[in-house]
């Protein structure tokens, strides 16, 4: 496939740069793959879509405030996006500045403290802090909004760039589909049946970097870490066995649940996932998806085609846009049920 196949219009002013007032409050687009039929709701009205015995896993990812300012030895300035943090002091980063900085070189960072330039890493860049770069990112860092936000992180996206059960620190953007999750509708959900459970996969600064290459065969998927654990694989095995559905909460659950199933059976994991969801691709776990609209021609797009169809998902954009839902980080959200042929062995 073509990555020109994911491409649709979306006027400037219906990317959400703020959230609403509270989480729950957003719209939902319900998509059925079977059929196509789209329905707008209040995503409030989620537990009516779902069903008792029904599983929602959630990406318990905790995002930190990756990203630092600084300037080099000539003064140029450099930000700095943190990737992952590697061993001791050093760190996998994005940077950006006027003038790539020489290996060897220092970066002086705005609030104190230096870093020293390891060297290249593919797309990014290997740094070494003067202590534990995680102690210094919670220290100096700043929330990292998505570029397309076009405006800087002020004091309440640390609350509402962050999902309400976030607990394992060590993502750079956010699972945004479970922004729209309030104490509130956790408690509506529990108390009409529907069981939970829990996987980690922290989101990666690769997550912001466009697929460059036409032929979608020729792309290769940044390195993301998850960890999906025994309890959450009992909790599918216990789902099915009631005959209840698998709810990913985001593409990020759904990618960690499919990475821990490539082998056939769902078994627990943790490691770096590659995985490209695409066309073609067939489900093992997922039975149905709480999804954000996502960015044209981006690998989030292609995996919610892999679910529900290409023409399907696409023509809910269209109406997505003809409704005026607000779209990406802080924006609406959609319910999508899938195209059965796109269901492998279960």
């Amino acid at each position: 496939m073509l990555r020109a196949e994911f491409q649709y219009e979306l006027p400037d002013e219906l990317i959400a740069r703020h959230p609403v007032a509270r989480r729950s409050d957003s719209r939902l687009l319900h998509l059925d793959g079977r059929t196509g039929a789209i329905s707008d709701r209040q995503f409030g009205n989620l537990p009516t879509l779902l069903r008792a015995g029904d599983l929602m896993v959630f990406n318990d990812t905790r995002v930190v405030p990756a990203r630092l300012h600084g300037h080099k030895e000539s003064g140029g300035r450099v930000e700095i996006l943190l990737e992952r943090v590697l061993d001791g002091a050093r760190a996998l980063v994005q940077m950006r500045a006027s003038k790539s900085p020489a290996p060897g070189s220092a970066i002086h960072l705005d609030g104190g403290g230096t870093v020293r330039v390891e060297g290249r890493a593919d797309d990014f860049w290997v740094l070494e802090f003067e202590e534990e770069p995680g102690a210094v990112f919670d220290r100096l860092g700043e929330m990292p909004l998505p570029p397309y936000l076009r405006r800087p992180a002020e004091d309440f996206d640390r609350e509402r760039y962050q999902t309400v059960y976030a607990r394992e620190p060590g993502a750079v953007a956010a699972p945004t589909a479970g922004l729209h999750f309030d104490r509130e509708l956790l408690g509506a959900c529990t108390r009409a049946g529907i069981a939970s459970a829990s996987v980690t996969l922290h989101v990666g600064a690769g997550t912001f970097q466009p697929v460059r290459v036409d032929d979608l065969a020729r792309h290769q998927m940044h390195a993301e870490r998850v960890v999906v654990p025994a309890g959450t694989c009992a909790a599918v095995a216990a789902c099915r066995a009631r005959g209840g559905r698998v709810v990913a909460v985001g593409t990020t659950a759904v990618r960690a649940l499919e990475s821990a199933a490539v082998g056939g059976a769902l078994a627990p994991f943790t490691g770096d996932t590659r995985l490209f969801i695409r066309p073609g691709f067939q489900f093992r776990v997922v039975d149905a998806l709480v999804t954000n609209f996502h960015l044209p021609e981006s690998t989030l797009l292609m995996l919610v085609c892999a679910f529900a169809g290409r023409a399907q998902v696409l023509e809910a954009y269209r109406h997505a846009v003809a409704a005026r839902y607000r779209y990406f980080s802080y924006g609406d959200a959609m319910f999508v049920e899938p195209d059965p042929a796109a269901l492998g062995p279960r």
